[in-house]
């Protein structure tokens, strides 16, 4: 055995199989998650221990249809600048813009107010617009009370002084600035936006945190996009996670990921010990009404007409006891995210099963649900799901060739959509050929998202593709082969890290714009 077979013999036994390879594995001058928590009391950096969790303290909640918290709504302010000049003799008395007179104003505020009524009637993300300010100069924003309470500014710029800008930039709040060209009368931003604001008299970008992705001229699409990834952010960072098993990194030391995890995601992660979920496994079992219900759910699911069973009933309905669980602990602690670390082996003996289903029920009620606790990725899968509205399915790439790479794991949502249960096999789980499994058949023909984080969380790959078919190897449960126009090559040199996140649609504008508003850049292969 050379040493590159032997290192990764260690990995894949220290890991239990080789698509999770060596997430716990750390070099030996890192601290390693158990003597870390012996240290600090915490997981990892950032993530709390919860301890003395009881099933009583659960089992408070109802039982019945699950409903997943939704996403926050995005508060938008928008605020048109103008300027109404008055005319002088011999001089130069108006910049450039269609907008002269205050009647000009009233018209424009009206056009303003209609685009923001179609935008919000298209919106497929929770926003609210407040009500359209008028801002003639800079000591107009005092006089508006309601700019505190917003996300995101919308600037129309139809004129005023760049001291406007200056001033909303100042209170730290996304900007998006909104120019006509032919959408109605040009705007005096349209001509001097990128030297006089963006460059300020120089020849580079000279502002933090607006940038020339931030500036729309006339469209609509090209400003619902842009909000839409804002949501999905305000949604992922500083959100909060439960971590099965406490967090994992992919073959990564654990501190510095979860040290980056807390630096641009800001993620409150919640660490549940597999002894509190050993504890409440066993209390839960204790509880008739809870095994009941995990039966009567079991037949519900299986009676769906795209649900085939190939594995033991008994493992479907003890997935539905630890999904009970996991539901429960997750209102307890206010949070719609979960992700269990050791998927592979330690939770089999305690929940008698696999997580991979439990997982897949979960993400299709509107949880977002994680296998192998990798937060190299999993920060990634919370902001796609929060963009797009739907369920992310974690996944594990092979090789690229000849246009096409095949996507594969045990934990794929039915609902992939976001409203639609896709056919399905329950089958074992490959690896351990034990527990259930979905093998859910992707709609041929699906446009998807695929993001490839790196693992220093400088960068992210973006590549769309299409779902060409469903195969059946001897891999994880649920395959898909993408296709893509890139050349396999580029997409072989450039693909860093290891696991990738896919969702359903075309969102690589907006994971783009989303992620280099916290200091990650995007690099998208089309």
């Amino acid at each position: 055995m050379d040493m590159a077979e032997k290192d990764y013999s260690e990995m894949r036994h220290a890991s239990g199989c080789s698509c999770c390879g060596g997430h716990h594995v750390e070099p030996s001058n890192d601290m390693t998650r158990r003597n870390f928590v012996k240290v600090t009391g915490t997981g990892a950096l950032g993530a709390a221990v919860i301890p003395g969790i009881t099933w009583a303290a659960l089992a408070g909640r109802e039982n019945g249809d699950r409903t997943a918290p939704g996403r926050r709504t995005l508060i938008v302010k928008p605020v048109l600048t103008c300027d109404v000049p008055v005319r002088r003799d011999k001089t130069s008395w108006r910049s450039w813009g269609g907008i002269q007179t205050d009647k000009d104003v009233i018209s424009e505020k009206a056009r303003i107010g209609e685009e923001i009524k179609s935008l919000s009637a298209r919106a497929d993300f929770p926003v609210n617009f407040l009500p359209l300010s008028e801002v003639r100069k800079n000591d107009d924003l005092k006089g508006i009370t309601d700019m505190e309470s917003a996300d995101l500014v919308l600037i129309y710029a139809a004129g005023g002084s760049q001291s406007i800008f200056d001033s909303i930039h100042k209170t730290g709040k996304d900007m998006i600035i909104f120019c006509r060209h032919k959408s109605g009368p040009v705007y005096l931003w349209y001509e001097i936006i990128s030297p006089r604001y963006l460059r300020q008299h120089t020849d580079a970008l000279a502002l933090k945190g607006v940038n020339e992705n931030d500036v729309v001229i006339d469209s609509q699409d090209e400003l619902l996009w842009r909000l839409r990834s804002v949501c999905g952010l305000k949604n992922t960072v500083g959100s909060k996670i439960l971590a099965i098993g406490g967090p994992g990194a992919w073959a990564q030391p654990l501190d510095y990921t979860m040290k980056t995890v807390s630096s641009r995601y800001k993620l409150n992660v919640q660490d549940i010990t597999y002894d509190e979920l050993g504890k409440l496994i066993t209390e839960a079992r204790a509880d008739k009404s809870v095994i009941l219900d995990a039966k009567s759910r079991a037949d519900k699911y299986l009676q769906d007409s795209g649900i085939s069973l190939v594995t033991d009933r008994k493992f479907v309905e003890n997935c539905f006891v630890l999904e009970d669980i996991l539901v429960r602990l997750m209102e307890k602690y206010n949070c719609r995210a979960v992700t269990v670390n050791n998927c592979m082996g330690t939770i089999m003996p305690l929940a008698e099963t696999t997580a991979c289903l439990t997982l897949s029920l979960l993400n299709d009620e509107g949880y977002l649900a994680f296998c192998e606790s990798d937060f190299v990725v999993v920060p990634a899968g919370i902001l796609m799901a929060n963009i797009s509205g739907k369920p992310s399915f974690l996944n594990d790439p092979t090789y690229p060739h000849d246009n096409i790479i095949t996507l594969a794991h045990c934990t794929a949502p039915r609902k992939m959509d976001g409203k639609n249960s896709e056919p399905a096999k329950l089958l074992t789980h490959f690896e351990s050929d034990y527990g259930a499994a979905p093998k859910v058949e992707m709609k041929i023909g699906q446009v998807v998202t695929n993001i490839m984080p790196d693992f220093e969380f400088n960068r992210n790959v973006g590549l769309s593709g299409k779902i060409v078919s469903n195969p059946f190897m001897d891999i994880c449960r649920s395959q898909i082969d993408i296709s893509f126009s890139c050349d396999s090559k580029i997409v072989a040199e450039r693909m860093p890290g290891f696991h990738w996140i896919t969702v359903y649609g075309d969102y690589l504008k907006e994971a783009g714009y989303a992620l280099k508003k916290i200091g990650i850049g995007f690099e998208n292969l089309g």
